[in-house]
């Protein structure tokens, strides 16, 4: 099936350039490209794509509109995906798209765009609900924490089920219920978790983050 993308990015240039390259796949179709936050949310709703591939800095203020139309559109429209474009790799960003679950959600460095077999992989496993952060900066978030990313294998069977239902975005009640286990249980295997992970908030990203981050780490060469 055809994948329906609204590109959102104010560099005209940057914005004809990435529609130059999606135009090259048959299977994706640009239905809509804007310039600002605004713009973004009005195409989603009126176009209903699978996927929006959005900057991270638009008007109208420049700071992180990408983020901010990601947490609008999962509430508005849950089953459209977003990748952000971003020239950082600074870990607040990544983190501030993945606090509240990382299905459907994307994070590549733009300086990747001009490979489209990139572009590509993000965007299709964005629009499975997968999801897709950029090695560098997941790499750089992983180390900020310490954690071990290949401790992952220590983990038990029920711990891997909960740290990937952590990787959703679901808190401990929703973990509770969909895996008919106790809220008590579900404490105590995120607790393990972090102690195999070794992780600590000492770089001011909260351990659960940190988990889902080595989570993705570990997982991200895996077919979705």
């Amino acid at each position: 099936m055809t994948m329906r993308v609204v590109v959102a990015e104010d560099d005209l240039l940057v914005r004809r350039g990435i529609v130059a390259l999606l135009s090259t796949q048959d299977d994706i179709e640009v239905v809509a490209t804007v310039a600002d936050l605004d713009s973004l949310l009005a195409a989603v709703a009126e176009q209903h794509p699978d996927v929006v591939l959005t900057d991270i800095r638009m008007p109208p203020s420049h700071t992180d509109e990408g983020i901010r139309a990601a947490a609008s559109i999962a509430n508005r429209h849950p089953g459209v995906g977003v990748v952000v474009l971003s020239q950082y790799d600074d870990p607040e960003y990544a983190v501030g798209l993945l606090e509240d679950g990382s299905e459907g959600r994307g994070y590549l460095l733009k300086e990747r765009v001009s490979n489209v077999a990139h572009l590509v992989e993000a965007l299709d496993k964005v629009n499975r609900g997968g999801s897709y952060v950029d090695p560098r900066v997941i790499d750089r978030l992983v180390g900020a924490n310490r954690s071990e990313p290949s401790a992952i294998k220590w983990l038990t069977p029920r711990e891997r089920e909960v740290l990937a239902e952590m990787a959703r975005g679901s808190d401990n009640a929703t973990i509770a219920d969909t895996l008919s286990i106790n809220i008590r249980s579900v404490e105590k295997h995120i607790n393990s978790i972090f102690a195999k992970l070794g992780l600590t908030e000492e770089s001011g990203i909260s351990k659960r983050v940190a988990a889902v981050l080595s989570y993705l780490h570990a997982t991200r060469d895996a077919p979705r």
